[in-house]
């Protein structure tokens, strides 16, 4: 007779939770109209002082320029972002949140609050507290990005 292992066991209900907050967290930006690998480009444009270039956003999002260039492109087309030169360097292209952006970053970070209370109402307050140190503890090896 088998042991169980503890720690797969545990790995797979990390997967499964994993699927079910990005299966929730689509169903609340469905009507934000925007994917959410858009919304997270949205959301990496919000915490720059000025507008990034696209090998900014790539570098912050670790992921490879085309990607950006996909999403811009998407975003751009909605009205939600759009390219401006750089004033100091013709040959640079910078990427500005439009007011539309502004406004589907608002409703971004109300549907994050929906997603999250769905996913977390099963909990009672001491839980969720004990879980976010449980979340803080993991996290804590790899360095942080709050996007």
């Amino acid at each position: 007779m088998s042991i169980p292992d503890a720690d797969g066991v545990l790995a797979e209900q990390l997967l499964r939770l994993t699927r079910r907050l990005h299966r929730i967290h689509k169903q609340h930006l469905e009507p934000a109209g925007i994917t959410p690998a858009q919304g997270r480009l949205l959301r990496t444009l919000s915490h720059y002082d000025r507008p990034p270039r696209m090998a900014d956003i790539a570098e912050r999002l670790e992921v490879v320029p085309r990607a950006v260039t996909s999403l811009v492109d998407a975003l751009e087309e909605s009205g939600k972002v759009r390219r401006a030169p750089d004033p100091t360097n013709r040959r640079v292209v910078r990427i500005e949140l439009t007011d539309e952006g502004q406004t589907t970053l608002r409703a971004l970070r109300d549907a994050r609050r929906g997603a999250a209370e769905e996913i977390l109402a099963p909990l009672s307050a001491d839980q969720r507290e004990v879980l976010g140190g449980l979340l803080s503890a993991l996290v804590d090896g790899a360095p942080e990005r709050r996007c």
